[in-house]
């Protein structure tokens, strides 16, 4: 993957990479209950929240030494991060992806996540070329979920107890996404917009 030009712009939103000024955006996100409940991180400290932004700072761009883009998501109206996407490059030939997300609640319901979303699955499959994209989430995060299927992505498994968070057993979802279904549902979009 050529190193992106930062920043990616979408309709509202900047993606970007985490410099220092962002720990306590960081913070302001990670230190709540409520975001990191079906995370395997427990609320960030102040100490948590620098280490964070000192790790994912450098996760600019998917090569031979680096399999993870992690990248801040600021608003393009205000500046304000309002939370990160990742991009992960699964091992192996089989060319396989994976999204993540993480946004502060003030902000849900709003399509923020879902904008940020679509840039990372369109970077997996026109700059990485993958063949699959997964996403996968606790099976009791129903707005994770619902966002998956509203980026196209299929529910493909729900396997059962397969992660120990927080002191329980918690099924995981995962969903699904191949690189001709992608294709298929922008030009969709594409002509949907030229009517």
């Amino acid at each position: 993957m050529p190193h992106p030009e930062y920043p990616i712009r979408t309709s509202r939103l900047l993606l970007r990479p985490f410099t220092p000024s962002d720990v306590d955006a960081v913070l302001a996100i990670y230190s709540r209950p409520d975001v990191v409940r079906h995370l395997f991180e427990d609320p960030f400290s102040p100490e948590d929240a620098r280490r964070a932004v000192t790790r994912w700072k450098d996760m600019t761009r998917i090569d031979d030494d680096q399999s993870v883009l992690r990248l801040a998501v600021e608003r393009d109206d205000t500046g304000q991060v309002i939370g990160d996407v990742m991009l992960e490059r699964l091992g192996g030939r089989n060319r396989q992806g994976e999204i993540g997300f993480v946004f502060h609640p003030d902000h849900h319901g709003q399509g923020f996540a879902l904008e940020a979303a679509q840039e990372m699955v369109r970077l997996g499959f026109a700059e990485l070329d993958l063949h699959r994209v997964i996403g996968r989430c606790d099976a009791r995060n129903t707005g994770s979920a619902t966002l998956m299927e509203r980026l196209g992505m299929r529910r493909e498994a729900c396997l059962r107890e397969n992660q120990h968070v927080k002191g329980e057993w918690c099924d995981e979802l995962v969903f699904g996404v191949l690189a001709g279904e992608w294709e298929a549902r922008q030009l969709g979009a594409d002509a949907v917009a030229q009517r």
